[in-house]
């Protein structure tokens, strides 16, 4: 065992040459910026007096951060859950080391996260971070959402998203991937469908108000609103994405057509779907975000908080990989991303860097006017 510091947090852990789900109770470093942005959002939404469930609490540092970090009456009560003893334990550690006292605003209990949730009243915010697949939760955690609540979602699964293992995508998420250059904000899509399919079964809305990709794991903030014609809304912005592999063409589509060609290179198109074709963020709030991020020392988190905010404002499916575009198109030279994105802002469409990939451009300029634009600055 060991004490780290993340955050505000003192945290015992214990120490393990590599983080496995096989730790007696697990923890990641590297998911500090995951709980740091969890943080960020309830820190920048207009709501106070939360109920907030952490079904897979573990160690507990997600939930102490929260009583620590969260900005004073934000908190009605706290709800760590573990099914391993073990954890528990942890967690109650955990609070003592931090001068946490439990109370009837903090409790603690030692249940399977399904049966904790099924037994709870409902709760303002659940948070679902596990190992892998968030899909054995879903179901019971869009039944305790209370109206105007928020579920955050983590899914590691990123082979069955991304592609790579396009069966398992299929028979976990009834949702076809692409193994393409915007393969990790096809993965993103595919998770909030699925999430947003499970609320509609109980006439509940999902709205994505934040959502990122990052390394190994996927993350979605979704608000709740109940009622069958909101539920039916949101499910008319579940399609298709069409894409071309020769020239890197794609278009949002509501159905699919097998022999559908591209239209500037004449190559069948392959897709990926359903997915929702949707925003992925609130701008405004990811603009608050941003705002709050820049009060700390964090520079990772700045940086990436800037970037967001900056590409929430564009409502597009999908990006241009500058590289691959020249490559793909055989052009000339490779332009820089700054210059590229000020000359399609100069041409009147919307432009900017994508959190998601390196050297990409989120904007609405469709392929052949941007090909148009390469092929200038490359004169």
């Amino acid at each position: 065992m060991k004490i780290i510091q993340e955050g505000k947090a003192r945290i015992n852990t214990y120490a393990a040459e590599t983080v496995s789900k096989d730790m007696p109770v697990f923890y990641n470093p590297a998911m500090h910026i995951n709980r740091d942005i969890s943080v960020l959002l309830l820190n920048s939404i207009d709501k106070n007096g939360m109920q907030i469930a952490l079904p897979l609490a573990a160690t507990g540092v997600r939930g102490i951060r929260f009583l620590l970090e969260l900005k004073k009456g934000k908190v009605k009560y706290i709800s760590f859950n573990d099914r391993s003893s073990e954890a528990v334990k942890l967690i109650k550690s955990n609070l003592r080391l931090n001068k946490i006292k439990l109370s009837k605003k903090i409790i603690v209990t030692n249940l399977d996260a399904n049966e904790f949730l099924l037994s709870s009243k409902g709760f303002d915010y659940i948070d679902i971070d596990p190992f892998g697949s968030p899909n054995f939760l879903l179901d019971n955690a869009v039944k305790r959402i209370a109206r105007q609540g928020i579920i955050a979602v983590t899914a590691t699964d990123t082979a069955a998203l991304c592609g790579t293992s396009r069966n398992a995508c299929l028979r976990k998420y009834s949702s076809k991937p692409l193994k393409n250059e915007f393969c990790h904000e096809l993965g993103l899509r595919i998770l909030i469908k699925k999430v947003q399919e499970s609320a509609s079964q109980h006439d509940k809305a999902l709205t994505p108000i934040f959502s990122y990709s990052k390394e190994h794991y996927f993350r979605i903030f979704l608000k709740c609103e109940k009622g069958k014609k909101k539920a039916d809304e949101i499910m008319k912005n579940h399609g298709y994405i069409l894409h071309c592999k020769k020239c890197l063409f794609r278009k949002n589509a509501d159905s699919i057509f097998n022999d559908e060609k591209c239209p500037l290179c004449k190559s069948k198109l392959d897709y990926a779907g359903k997915i929702w074709l949707g925003p992925l963020y609130d701008k405004k709030l990811a603009e608050k975000m941003s705002q709050e991020a820049r009060k700390s020392e964090n520079k990772e988190l700045i940086k990436l908080m800037q970037v967001i905010s900056n590409e929430s404002k564009i409502n597009e499916v999908g990006f241009y990989d500058i590289a691959k575009v020249v490559k793909h198109n055989k052009l000339k030279n490779v332009p820089k991303k700054e210059l590229l994105i000020n000359e399609i802002k100069k041409q009147g469409f919307k432009a900017a860097e994508t959190h998601i990939r390196p050297n990409s451009i989120k904007s609405d300029i469709e392929l052949k006017e941007l090909l148009k634009l390469i092929k200038k600055i490359n004169q």
